[in-house]
């Protein structure tokens, strides 16, 4: 246990200092998990606290970043292509920049649905089952996000820092970082644990007051 806090003290030193290299050596640490746990929690719970004092940012959050990436995903196609085979120029980051803008649709989006619960709802064989058992699988779920976000979101803060600390630069440009990008995924499962938190809270509400707990979740809608 003094292991874990001297470790924790050494990430946070690390991170207070700004140091790269620094933080990408202390992340190396067991201590990291518990840190991760606690840091993800805390922000997930900032990020619900917003939501609960943003409309918008509940409502459209995740969405703007997912169409904003998409479109930026489309033109820069788009424009290369007739550059490219029209006019026989292309810009360089026009083939790297893409997969990183991906990569923000994707986990943001991964958050979207998570608010609409299209993922892990079992919708039919849910109904099915008596209330309790319901409220148990609705449960199950949030640990099981909780869980599988802690994971994600410790590894890849490793992987961020390690990019930094490497200097890593996008291909086809000079000055633009990978971990600019790369920090989105942290961000996006942290995004997604304040939703798990958002639905966990309203499904708590329903069983006390009896409302129905299990509904047909249909992706895209609202």
């Amino acid at each position: 246990m003094t292991g874990w806090f001297q470790g924790m003290g050494e990430i946070l030193s690390a991170l207070s200092a700004g140091d790269s290299w620094m933080l990408s050596e202390a992340l190396r640490q067991p201590a990291v998990w518990p840190l991760g746990l606690i840091a993800m929690l805390v922000t997930a719970v900032a990020i619900l606290v917003v939501y609960r004092v943003s409309p918008w940012a509940e409502r459209s959050l995740e969405s703007t970043l997912m169409v904003v990436s998409y479109l930026a995903i489309g033109g820069i196609i788009f424009v290369e292509v007739f550059r490219r085979f029209v006019l026989s120029q292309q810009v360089p980051w026009s083939t790297t920049l893409p997969p990183f803008l991906f990569l923000i649709m994707t986990w943001f989006g991964c958050s979207y649905n998570v608010k609409l619960r299209t993922h892990l709802a079992f919708a039919e064989f849910r109904t099915a089952m008596p209330r309790a058992g319901q409220m148990a699988c609705l449960m199950l779920d949030a640990v099981l996000w909780v869980g599988f976000s802690w994971v994600v979101v410790v590894t890849s803060l490793r992987v961020v820092a390690n990019s930094a600390s490497n200097f890593q630069i996008m291909l086809g440009t000079d000055h633009v970082m990978q971990w600019w990008f790369m920090i989105s995924v942290p961000l996006a499962f942290t995004t997604l644990v304040a939703r798990v938190l958002e639905n966990a809270l309203t499904d708590i509400g329903n069983f006390r007051s009896g409302d129905t707990l299990v509904t047909q979740a249909v992706i895209g809608g609202e």
